[in-house]
């Protein structure tokens, strides 16, 4: 019988261990990850951040999970080296553990801004569940947040702590909030629709260091200016968690590469969620798409090929649906595509109604979108870009209000 190993229990991790005990209900089977709180819902802390759902609410698994599936647990235990030669690896703990199968499911680290005074006390990244706890428990006192960054998890840091009363102000180097989901024009309806709720967006600018005795006290701007706060939340990006691999055994670039079966260039050695580099739908190359729906879809496949069932995983493509106070916003694929004669960018604008539409062509495929206000036709375009099937109707039509889309499915 094979002996498998999952490195991490994150949605990947455990999906992984749900399919390989599907498939093989009685091969030693070994877990090894960091946190040592049962498997939560990751999307889910920053309500917990804002008050609107207890910690107690995160668990998608019941506390008996892993016996259940009779899984070794070896929790609270980061894997610092892997040794591909002796088919082992090693914990924190000094806990060596061998295996015949191996899948990486390590997640991703917060981007950290290495400024002078970084490591102060109130300065937080929001990626786990203690990291929240560490942040509630700093709230009392705290009037003023700076927010670095103008991604997904910046955005929910700032409203989870606006809903707390405090005052935040966000710190966006890029031109425009969420600049990697969507074009500069969405970009400044968003910015808008921030400010109109009170938040406070500057762009352009990063710190340069963050000030204070013990505690962040105000944090000072490449610009020169400095801002009072008492809290900071990194909102940064993330990287994936490799640095326990040897980079001679095992061939990364933004993240561990993989093949069709999400395998490794090691044999019988797997990857999955947001450390792992596969293909790209729209892209037609590897690229990390460090997205829940994705983990849950690659520990799925990546649990049933080292249980010996093939299945191929036929790519990955980043797409976001978020609220941002009163307005929906969907986005999916190449939304700012290279420069190049064979993209056709679509865009339509109803101020009366609030609305925005921004399609993405490639030779009569639609590869890319953004739709702020109305987002309910968003299902049917995720689905075409997903098939690559061309679109046989002109392009001018799809920008229509009434266009039904669903026509162009078969």
């Amino acid at each position: 019988m094979p002996a498998y190993l999952v490195i991490g229990n994150g949605i990947a991790g455990i999906n992984a261990l749900e399919a390989i005990r599907s498939l093989d209900p009685r091969s030693p089977l070994t877990l090894i990850a960091e946190e040592d709180f049962p498997p939560y819902s990751r999307p889910l802390i920053s309500l917990v951040l804002e008050g609107a759902l207890p910690p107690e609410r995160l668990p998608i698994r019941p506390p008996d999970f892993y016996r259940r599936l009779g899984v070794r647990a070896l929790v609270g235990q980061r894997v610092v080296e892997l040794d591909p030669k002796a088919a082992r690896v090693r914990t924190d703990r000094g806990e060596q553990v061998a295996y015949d199968r191996l899948l990486i499911a390590s997640g991703a680290h917060p981007r950290t801004v290495e400024a002078p005074g970084h490591q102060l006390a109130g300065i937080f990244c929001l990626r786990t569940q203690a990291q929240v706890q560490a942040m509630r428990a700093h709230l009392p006192g705290v009037k003023r947040a700076v927010v670095l960054g103008g991604g997904l998890v910046g955005f929910k840091a700032a409203y989870a702590l606006l809903r707390q009363g405090i005052a935040v102000t966000m710190l966006i180097r890029s031109p425009h909030p969420l600049s990697q989901q969507v074009d500069p024009e969405a970009g400044a309806l968003i910015r808008r629709e921030l400010e109109r709720h009170g938040l406070e967006v500057r762009v352009g600018v990063e710190v340069s260091a963050f000030l204070g005795s013990k505690a962040v006290e105000a944090v000072e701007l490449s610009d020169g200016e400095r801002l009072a706060c008492q809290m900071v939340v990194v909102g940064k990006g993330v990287r994936p968690a490799v640095d326990f691999l040897p980079p001679e055994a095992v061939r990364t670039d933004s993240g561990i590469l993989v093949d069709q079966h999400l395998q490794t260039s090691l044999e019988g050695v797997y990857a999955a969620g947001d450390v792992a580099q596969a293909r790209d739908l729209v892209r037609g190359q590897p690229w990390v798409n460090a997205i829940w729906p994705v983990a849950a879809e690659q520990g799925m496949i990546a649990g049933a090929n080292l249980a010996g069932r093939p299945v191929v995983y036929r790519g990955s493509l980043g797409r976001n649906v978020i609220r941002i106070f009163t307005l929906d916003l969907m986005t999916a694929g190449l939304v700012n595509p290279p420069r190049q004669d064979d993209y056709q960018v679509l865009t339509h604008r109803d101020p009366r109604r609030g609305t925005y539409r921004r399609l993405v062509l490639h030779r009569q495929r639609l590869v890319g979108m953004v739709l702020l206000g109305r987002v309910e036709q968003g299902g049917v375009l995720l689905a075409l870009i997903q098939r690559g099937l061309p679109l046989e109707v002109d392009p001018q039509r799809l920008l229509e209000p009434t266009f039904n889309f669903a026509s162009l499915l078969p």
